[in-house]
């Protein structure tokens, strides 16, 4: 998708603080973060949502999952959540399926 933001960080095009990337993968910081850890894992393949998820993406939502297993264990996290929201009214602002993963007690806006 060439207006994705999310594709453009995936393709070198837009700067991102990058904290883990594979062939099938790319995760970053977050530019607005709620808590002191909060990363976005997305699939360097464009899908718009998990509404549009077909059979043939079980696999690589399996290993969405995985990465973020990874990347946790890598940061030594104590705890962490997993979110994925879809659509705008669940608060999702760009359209490229992404998992947030975040850790630490949430932060206080200014």
């Amino acid at each position: 998708m060439m207006d994705c933001l999310f594709c453009k960080i995936a393709n070198k095009e837009v700067p991102a603080e990058i904290v883990y990337e594979d062939d099938k993968f790319i995760a970053f910081n977050d530019i607005k973060p709620v808590t002191p850890v909060h990363l976005l894992i997305v699939p360097k393949k464009h899908i718009p949502s998990v509404d549009h998820l077909k059979s043939k993406d079980q696999r690589l939502m399996g290993e969405l999952f995985l990465v973020a297993q990874k990347i946790a264990r890598g940061k030594k996290l104590k705890g962490y959540k997993l979110i994925i929201n879809v659509g705008r009214p669940a608060g999702q602002l760009i359209d490229h399926l992404h998992l947030h993963l975040l850790s630490g007690e949430p932060m206080q806006l200014p």
